[in-house]
């Protein structure tokens, strides 16, 4: 008997199955679904829309607390409920617009929110049947989930002191709102190989972090025009690059055309698509041999025209950008008031108080930083000093440590599927300790703490990074972490070295006092953080993070 040949089934990638999701609808075009899971609860839930579809409406499944060593394929397991995160474009944000966000927390979300590196706003433990509800509210106010998760065009960040600094070159915020609003949500760019960053800045001191994004814009001047830079194909995550400066200066009616035919650029790239772990523009870089010539040149070849030859930049000197405290603005008589928002972590109470706040010392406006960060602008100056006080009422600090001010945590294992360690609660602890241990430390710091290699903590860009793995400790497996350090942005700006030392998160606060007592020992009369890491190799990093060397005086050394 003759038998017929089994041609062997060939199972999807994980790059293979995205995309043909993508191809076979626009999730921003069925949203009615999402009202009919609602209908019909959480077991109605189609496994395309948890592994994918929700994504484009700002919406993940929610880990179960373990994070990823609870699952496989380094990815934990997920709970009934949600997570959202709602963009912020700009960080621009009205009293109103807070105050359902503030409803939106105590009523869905256990009474908290998380402000994130993307000046967003982050929401947890929702269920299936909250999400229109809180969509429609959402969008009530002029905000919307749409696009802040997904293989689309992300939040798009700038200054949030856009049109109230003194030493801004243009108010660039009108110019980062309409490319949110033409490129988010559009459905010719719903699509793309993965997640695309943009980040449009009109002041010198670069607090959007420009060199992290897959496009940025920063303002420069020359003479009497002023024009943007333009970076491409920067990002973090497991291989960190910083963005690439073309050679171009891009007058303010060139912008828009500029930012979407290199959004164009990334969606056309079929190589992007063939892994999820090299699907980000700047792999056109590191591993497709792309040089910022020939970028130029298929933009140009796009855009139809010429670019104005660029121009000598000068990148941010080594100062705070965290706009933490009380400033003048441009405006006579006013001032903004910024609040320290450790973890980025804020009760909803806290928003509707800080709501009220806004109306009633200011102009009822507000904005997110990528610092987590919350300011009010629009002061009277008279009145700063009191709406201080109200805010540490409240407990929203304009005074805080250095360790306060400088630290930073993504989601962790709380919530996160990816994650490794928990991050928010041991960023608290960790920031307690070290206020207790070294309290002479008073210098800028940025102290980030990520959950896994993803690095949406950005512990590549901090002074010191902390990046969550698991270790062995007294016969347990438990949470560890493993050092980075010298990690930058502008004047400085570096990828921050892996030191290969790890410890139990236990040991993660001597480690840092023993680092930073040798600092303080060692240092020269005009060093900072910046320059003395610069200084030292990994293993007398790791000599001083282990105390297995005595510092020695710089005056002696």
């Amino acid at each position: 008997m003759s038998q017929i040949a089994q041609t062997p089934t060939v199972k999807e990638t994980k790059a293979q199955k995205m995309e043909r999701l993508k191809r076979e609808k626009n999730p921003w075009e069925a949203f009615q679904e999402i009202r009919e899971f609602a209908r019909q609860g959480r077991a109605s839930v189609l496994p395309e829309w948890a592994s994918a579809y929700f994504k484009w409406w700002g919406i993940y499944t929610q880990g179960d607390g373990v994070g990823a060593v609870g699952g496989k394929g380094g990815e934990g397991l997920a709970t009934e409920y949600f997570m959202m995160r709602v963009g912020i474009p700009n960080g621009i944000l009205r009293s109103d617009q807070l105050r359902v966000i503030a409803d939106i927390a105590r009523k869905y979300a256990r009474n908290f929110a998380d402000i994130t590196v993307r000046q967003n706003f982050q929401f947890h433990w929702l269920t299936i049947e909250s999400l229109p509800e809180i969509v429609d509210a959402l969008h009530a106010v002029g905000l919307s989930p749409k696009g802040a998760c997904g293989d689309v065009v992300r939040n798009v960040t700038g200054c949030p002191l856009a049109g109230i600094a003194h030493d801004e070159i243009i108010d660039a915020s009108p110019l980062a709102l309409e490319i949110a609003h033409t490129l988010i949500a559009n459905p010719e760019f719903y699509n793309l190989p993965r997640k695309f960053k943009i980040s449009v800045s009109g002041c010198p001191v670069w607090c959007n972090y420009p060199e992290l994004n897959d496009v940025a814009l920063t303002a420069v001047r020359r003479g009497d025009q002023v024009g943007y830079t333009l970076r491409v194909g920067g990002g973090l995550s497991n291989e960190p690059h910083l963005a690439v400066k073309l050679d171009a200066l891009i007058s303010p009616e060139q912008a828009l055309d500029v930012v979407r035919r290199v959004t164009e650029i990334f969606r056309d790239q079929q190589v992007l698509r063939e892994s999820r772990d090299r699907a980000r523009l700047k792999y056109l870089f590191t591993r497709e041999g792309w040089t910022a010539e020939r970028f130029l040149e298929e933009l140009e070849s796009r855009l139809g025209y010429k670019l104005d030859p660029g121009i000598e930049e000068v990148p941010p000197s080594d100062i705070l950008r965290d706009h933490v405290g009380i400033h003048a603005q441009k405006q006579p008589g006013l001032t903004y008031v910024g609040a320290s928002v450790l973890r980025g972590r804020i009760s909803g109470d806290q928003l509707a108080a800080a709501a009220d706040l806004a109306d009633r010392y200011g102009s009822g406006e507000l904005r997110t930083t990528i610092m987590q960060n919350l300011l009010f602008i629009n002061v009277p100056a008279e009145k700063a000093i009191e709406l201080t006080e109200e805010l540490g009422k409240i407990g929203l600090f304009v005074e805080g440590s250095a360790f306060w001010r400088g630290g930073i945590a993504c989601t962790g294992t709380e919530f996160c599927k990816l994650a490794i360690t928990e991050t928010k609660g041991f960023l608290r602890w960790l920031v307690e300790e070290l206020e207790e241990r070294v309290p002479e430390f008073t210098e800028q710091i940025k102290l980030h703490v990520t959950g896994c290699p993803n690095g949406c903590g950005q512990h590549w860009i901090a002074d010191i990074g902390l990046e969550g793995k698991k270790a062995k400790h007294e016969g347990k497996m438990v949470d560890a972490y493993v050092f980075h350090v010298g990690g930058a942005v502008g004047q400085h700006a570096a990828i921050a070295r892996p030191t290969n030392y790890r410890v139990p998160a236990s040991e993660v606060p001597l480690a840092l006092e023993r680092l930073l007592r040798a600092y303080l020992a060692e240092r020269r009369p005009e060093d900072n953080l910046r320059a003395y890491f610069s200084r030292q190799s990994v293993e007398e990093i790791r000599n001083r993070l282990s105390g297995t060397v005595t510092p020695v005086p710089a005056e002696i050394a």
